[in-house]
Order: C-alpha cells, then structure tokens, then sequence
C-alpha cells in the first residue's frame, strides 16, 4: 500500500510555475530472457517473457533541488506481466512498481524500480516441492536496468535494454530463495504533445548554490519475519536507532549511527528451550532477552526528491549471538528417510557464516511529512524497508521517525 501511494503521489507532484514539468510519456516494452535456478532441482523454464507498460513525467525544472542536481530524471510507474517460463511450476507474476531513470550519457540511461508483485504460482511441500523461490503470493520486486538509445523521430525514441529483476517476500515466509532473472528488452518512449512544445527550447541552467545541513535523526520500526521452514509462523521484530549526518545540497543525505533490534522469534525459542537452546546454547537461558537483542552501527545514503527518500545501508554488527542457531537451522536440510522419520542436518558456521552474521543491509522507500525543498527544521516520515544478512532478506519493515535538521549553509559556487 506504501509503495502504491508513494507512486501515484510521486506522479501527481508538479509545481505551480511550469508547464515543463507537466510533459508527461508513455512507455511500452517487450522483455525476453532467463530465470536463473533457485536451488538445486529447480524446475526447468524456457524463455521468460514479460509486457511492461510505463507511465511517467519529464522533471525538466529548475525548481526543485533535486531535479537539478540529478540531472532531471524521469520518474513514474510500470505495470507488467511476467511469464518465467514454466506457467506450471513457477507461473507468472504481476506487478506495480514506482522508477525513477537517469540519463548517464545522451545515449545511456539507467533505470531503478522497487515494487510489489503478485504471484500465482508458489512452493508446496506436496505438488511443487522444488520451487523453493516463492512461497507467498505478494512479493517485494526490485529491477535495475541499462537502456542504449537506437533512434528516435519527432515521437518516439526506440531503446534496448538490459538488466535484471529479484523478487523476493523478504524473509515473511519460508522456502525463500527468491527469483532472479537476466533480460533484453526492446522498447518505445511515446511523448506528450506537451513534451514536444516543452522540449523545443533547451532548459538554461540555473546558478548552483551548495549548501549543507547537519541533521540528528531517530527512528522506531516494526517488522516481521520467520525463523525457520519448522518455526515458520510469522512474529515480530522491534527497532530503534540514533543517528546523525550531512545533507548536501538539499538531496544527498551521508550519516550513520546505532541500531538496536529484538526478534520476538528469537526470544520465544530461548523461554521455550527448544533444541539448540538444551544441547548447545544453554548459557542463552540466563538472558533471554539479551541473547534475542542485536545491536551495531550503521552508515547510510539516501537521495531526496520533495517527500520522498531513496535510502540504502550497511551495517556492522556488534552484538547477535543467536544469529548461531539461526544459522544452524537455515543453512542446513531436512528429509524423510524410508521410515517416513524426519532427519534435520544442521548448517556449519563457516566463513560465509562469519560474513553474514557481521554485515548487514537495509533498502528502503521513505515518505517525508513536510517536503526536504523547505528544509524544514523538524519533520517526521513513514517508511517501508527490506533488512538483510549480508545480502540475504533478514525482515521487512514498517517504521516512523523524526529528523532535526540545523540551520542551513550555503556557499555560492
């Protein structure tokens, strides 16, 4: 839902004193290409297939900050269909998602998407045992891709592309390997009248101003995940950080800070004594609740773009002693011997243990209250994310949080 009012909201954004940035396109686009195996036995595809439909608007204003120092980006939403290549076994998905394109070079573009799917096909244990990619049927979808401009007339501007698409549930379900795929895609940018009036007279660039803020930011999440296919019912994951930083030039936002998360999972199977707990990890019996908390310090990045922020992170942490056991439980298997008896092979921790369990990641939408053009001195913003391991899905988050910025700087150039 935060994604879909993200993106309609982003379209509907135009200011009081251009018409330039009321030059809107259309974007039709046939992909081809391979969905990559998920796990071992995955089911045979044949040539993935999709239909993607874009819809978006010129941002060619010097009103805004951030359009001027992105270089004027495109900035919409696509609906498409996607066929992976066995309709049977992995099916199709159908998905809504917001991008924003930058133009690199007159002939190169880049495109960043982050969305949601529906899928129609998933894992079962009994009748599609070896698609352990997707297991639930709404999914978070991620797509980066290049486009090289072919040619264009006084309409249309024919491009090919190439890039990748990840669609993933964020760690709320288990078997979740995910689903990735290579494509090609050819496709027509169709404009506007408006964008041909708009577009005849180039746009004079404006004098630029740079400026720099010091901000202090908190944030308070809520998320949730599973722990294993055995404890696979979903329970929560609580989040607190500090942190403080540099905005530049009203759109570059450079900080870092301290995170502390308790996993509620984590938690219940130390009270519980399960297993790992009895034979292995008895100490964990002491402090429950230390033993389910995890803590570090984070750096992070994130564009501004009126209410909205684009945010990645890694992180370091400092403190995740159960994170063991998890381990334990999802790096290892399980089958039925010819007794119909359950047998549970446990995961070694290895040096890709090691790396997983000290770094971690977190990408995410943010929507700002008040817009980051006013610099406001106090302002508040709601935001959806995807925590990772390393760069594995570790939980999906929802969380509000508050940012003090200091009086603003400026120097002229």
């Amino acid at each position: 839902m935060l994604i879909f009012f993200i993106s309609t909201k982003g379209l509907s954004q135009v200011t009081n004193n251009s018409s330039q940035n009321t030059s809107f396109f259309l974007t039709p686009e046939f992909i081809i290409g391979k969905t990559l195996e998920a796990n071992e036995g995955f089911p045979k595809t044949n040539l993935q297939k999709g239909i993607f439909l874009g819809f978006g608007k010129y941002n060619r204003t010097n009103d805004k900050e951030w359009a001027v120092r992105l270089n004027y980006p495109k900035t919409g939403v696509s609906l498409s269909i996607i066929d992976f290549g066995n309709t049977e076994k992995i099916g199709k998905a159908y998905t809504i998602m917001p991008f924003m394109e930058f133009e690199l070079h007159k002939r190169w573009h880049f495109l960043m998407g982050v969305g949601g799917s529906y899928m129609d096909t998933q894992y079962n244990l009994e009748t599609n045992p070896f698609n352990k990619a997707i297991t639930t049927k709404l999914n978070m979808s991620i797509r980066a891709f290049m486009y090289y401009n072919m040619f264009k007339n006084s309409t249309m501007n024919w491009r090919f592309g190439f890039g990748l698409i990840h669609h993933s549930n964020g760690h709320s379900r288990l078997p979740n390997q995910g689903l990735n795929s290579l494509l090609l895609s050819i496709s027509s940018t169709i404009d506007s009248k408006s964008s041909h009036t708009n577009f005849k007279e180039p746009l004079p660039k404006p004098k630029k101003v740079n400026t720099h803020q010091t901000y202090f930011s908190t944030r308070f999440g809520f998320g949730q995940n599973v722990l294993s296919e055995i404890f696979n019912d979903k329970k929560p994951v609580y989040t607190v950080t500090f942190s403080a930083g540099k905005i530049v030039n009203k759109t570059f936002k450079f900080g870092g800070g301290f995170y502390y998360r308790f996993y509620k999972h984590y938690y219940d199977y130390i009270k519980n004594n399960e297993a790992l707990v009895e034979e292995e990890f008895p100490i964990f019996k002491t402090n429950p609740f230390g033993y389910a908390s995890n803590f570090g310090l984070f750096g992070s990045v994130e564009i501004l773009m009126d209410h909205f922020g684009f945010e990645f992170e890694l992180g370091l942490n400092i403190h995740k002693p159960f994170y063991q056991i998890d381990w334990k439980l999802n790096a290892g298997y399980s089958f039925r011997n010819v007794n119909n008896e359950l047998i549970v092979k446990l995961g070694e921790l290895d040096w890709y243990y090691e790396i997983k369990r000290t770094i971690s990641s977190r990408i995410g939408l943010k929507y700002y209250f008040i817009t980051n053009e006013k610099t406001p001195k106090h302002n508040l913003y709601l935001a959806a994310h995807i925590n990772a391991n390393f760069g594995q899905a570790d939980f999906t988050e929802l969380s509000l949080g508050y940012v003090y910025r200091s009086k603003l700087k400026e120097r002229i150039k």
